[in-house]
C-alpha cells in the first residue's frame, strides 16, 4: 500500500497495491503492521461499524472525546463519498485546516483519522456503504458532533441540494461552542495520547 500524510496532521491517505487479472481485482485493505509502520503508531481494531446511505446523505461532522478518544480507518465498499477530515484539536498549529477526498468502492483507497481529529461525509451515489474500523468500542455519551456547515470552517461540500441529514447532525453545536465547552481535545493532550500508543506498542 501507498501512504500519504494529508493536509491535516495525523491523518492519512492509504491506496492499495492492486492485483487486477481476468477475474478482477484483490488487494489488501488494512495489514496492521505495515499500517504502525507508515504512521508511526499501532492502531488496534476493536470495533467495526458499517454505514449505508442513500444519495446526498451526509453524515458528520464526527469526533470523539479524549478519553477515551477513537481513531478510524474509514473505507467505501460499495458507492462513492466525498470524504472530509479537519483538525480541531485546540492549539494545534494546523488548527481548522480540513482536506477533502473523493473515496469509492472502485479503488478500495481508505483514511486513517486519528484521535482528536472530526470526520464527515457526503453519499454521491444511492446505497453507498462506508467501512469504519475503529480503535476503541462506541461508549455513549462520548460522541462530539460538530455543525458541518459552520462559517468558521467553510468546508467544501459543493451541495446543489439540501442534504438528507439526521436530526442530531442537522442539530450539531458550532466550533465556538464546542471550544467553550470543552468538547475539543487538546493538541498537546492528543501528542501524548499518541505517543501513550507508541510506548505500548
Amino acid at each position: 500500500m501507498k501512504v500519504r500524510e494529508m493536509a491535516v496532521p495525523d491523518a492519512y491517505h492509504i491506496t492499495p497495491h492492486k492485483l487486477c487479472d481476468l477475474r478482477g481485482s484483490f488487494y489488501e485493505s488494512f495489514r496492521h503492521e505495515r499500517l504502525a509502520e507508515e504512521i508511526g503508531r499501532p492502531f488496534p481494531v476493536a470495533q467495526v461499524n458499517y454505514s449505508v446511505s442513500r444519495r446526498s446523505t451526509l453524515r458528520g461532522l464526527h469526533g470523539t472525546l479524549l478519553p477515551p478518544g477513537q481513531a478510524k480507518l474509514v473505507c467505501v465498499v460499495r458507492g462513492a463519498v466525498l470524504d472530509i477530515v479537519v483538525d480541531l484539536r485546540t492549539g494545534s498549529p494546523t488548527w481548522g485546516v480540513h482536506e477533502a477526498n473523493w473515496l469509492d468502492a472502485a479503488s478500495g483507497e481508505a483514511l486513517f483519522v486519528a484521535e482528536g481529529l472530526v470526520h464527515g461525509f457526503l453519499a454521491l451515489t444511492d446505497d453507498t456503504c462506508v467501512s469504519y474500523h475503529c480503535s476503541t468500542e462506541f461508549v455513549p455519551g462520548t460522541q462530539v458532533d460538530i455543525d458541518p456547515f459552520d462559517a468558521e470552517l467553510a468546508l467544501p461540500w459543493g451541495l446543489s441540494d439540501t442534504p438528507l441529514m439526521s436530526v442530531k447532525d442537522s442539530s450539531a453545536m458550532s466550533v465556538a461552542t464546542a471550544r467553550e465547552n470543552g468538547s475539543l481535545a487538546a493538541y498537546e493532550d492528543c501528542l501524548a495520547h499518541y505517543a501513550m500508543l507508541r510506548g505500548a506498542a
